[in-house]
């Protein structure tokens, strides 16, 4: 089965940096987009970007876009989160999250378990 595993949360100050990555295995079709979810405990999981297979369009959530920038490396077939001007309200659990075919919808196919961001003041 498909697995989704990330990794290079941690803790930081407001303003610094982070990339995550997540790698999949047991992919043996191509995926139709990869993404991030992230969740704050009680709030619902929120969508945050995501990166077609086909074509590389990168979509992102109004409260990321210019901060965080998506990418692939589908050699490894692998997806990156790059976070800059990290703020506290980017505390959250992040999600790799990806999905058979076309979008990212709101419940995606395939989740990770998740690596923990957390941004101090």
């Amino acid at each position: 089965q498909v697995q989704l595993v990330e990794s290079g949360g941690g803790l930081v100050q407001a303003g610094d940096s982070l990339r995550l990555s997540c790698a999949a295995s047991g992919v043996t079709f191509s995926l139709g987009a990869m993404g991030w979810f992230r969740q704050t405990p009680g709030k619902d999981r929120e969508f945050v970007s995501e990166i077609t297979s086909t074509d590389d369009k990168t979509y992102y959530a109004t409260s990321v876009k210019g901060r965080f920038a998506i990418s692939r490396d589908n050699a490894e077939n692998t997806v990156y989160l790059q976070m800059s001007d990290l703020r506290p309200e980017d505390t959250a659990v992040y999600y790799c999250v990806a999905e058979r075919q076309g979008r990212i919808m709101n419940t995606p196919d395939y989740w990770g378990q998740g690596t923990q961001v957390t941004v101090s003041s």
